[in-house]
């Protein structure tokens, strides 16, 4: 208190010209309606920067919670490409295709590899949030791979930039199916194999899942053909797909269960007596 005392009193001169400065500036304002129009103009610009500048930082740290919504609405916008029936906030899902239900989590990437001949995602999500092993995992744009692994709090996905990855495929315009593989020397491409040599295609054509295993929905998109041949036998193709996802830069992700997968299963592991 007392160094407060001692600064008015050092500087009592310039504090009273100060003073009177600002009470002769409001007289003069308050009397010519120009000077307090354009005091009024300067005053709201000036707030309103600072407000502006406020906004944007409580923007920029809300940014995860916002991101977070995002993913949550793109989870329920998938669900409809998938022709779900929206009535609830259930995760139950039924396709168009196959009529199988299916329940859609999101995720996020924790970790991603996609440079070695084997190559797996680390995401947030695991046996925690009822995540098992064989369930699907795609983007908006189209499938990343397969859960192999999981934790309490965490899953490992096969990518389909794996060698050790088979994923069942098809054509978009027919029926006629293969096995997406990888070659392990791009990550912008796989490659489809096992598809006959009758299947009418043409460079452009788009490669999606073909539903024939308890893991994706039929019709997920896959990528484009760049190029194809026939094999060394002649009787089928084999196809370089270009894929619709940048798997060097994988965020958010969906993860696909079959909530009918142990009932199939079981079935096809019946044998007649």
């Amino acid at each position: 208190m007392q160094q407060i005392f001692n600064f008015v009193i050092r500087n009592k001169t310039f504090l009273l010209f100060l003073l009177l400065f600002c009470i002769s500036l409001g007289f003069t304002i308050q009397s010519h309606s120009y000077h307090k129009s354009t005091f009024i103009n300067s005053a709201n610009a000036l707030t309103g920067g600072v407000y502006g500048t406020v906004n944007s930082i409580d923007e920029y740290f809300g940014l995860k919670d916002q991101n977070e919504l995002l993913l949550e609405e793109n989870r329920r916008l998938r669900r409809q490409l998938l022709n779900i029936p929206s009535a609830s906030d259930s995760s139950y899902i039924d396709t168009s295709y196959s009529k199988v239900p299916y329940r859609i989590t999101s995720a996020e990437v924790y970790k991603n590899s996609y440079s070695r001949m084997n190559n797996y995602l680390t995401l947030n999500k695991g046996k925690n949030d009822s995540i098992k092993q064989d369930f699907g995992v795609i983007t908006s744009n189209g499938i990343v791979g397969i859960i192999d692994n999981t934790s309490n709090n965490y899953s490992r996905v096969l990518s389909i930039l794996n060698k050790k990855s088979r994923i069942n495929a098809k054509l978009k315009n027919t029926n006629h199916i293969g096995s997406l593989t990888w070659d392990g020397k791009s990550s912008q491409f796989t490659q489809l194999i096992d598809v006959s040599n009758f299947a009418p295609i043409k460079v452009g054509d788009t490669i999606v899942t073909g539903g024939q295993s308890a893991i994706f929905p039929k019709g997920i998109n896959i990528g484009v053909i760049d190029d194809f041949k026939t094999d060394i036998g002649g009787d089928t193709y084999i196809i370089q797909v270009k894929l619709f996802n940048d798997m060097t830069n994988i965020g958010a992700v969906y993860i696909i269960e079959n909530l009918d997968k142990e009932e199939i299963k079981s079935l096809e592991m019946m044998t007649d007596d």
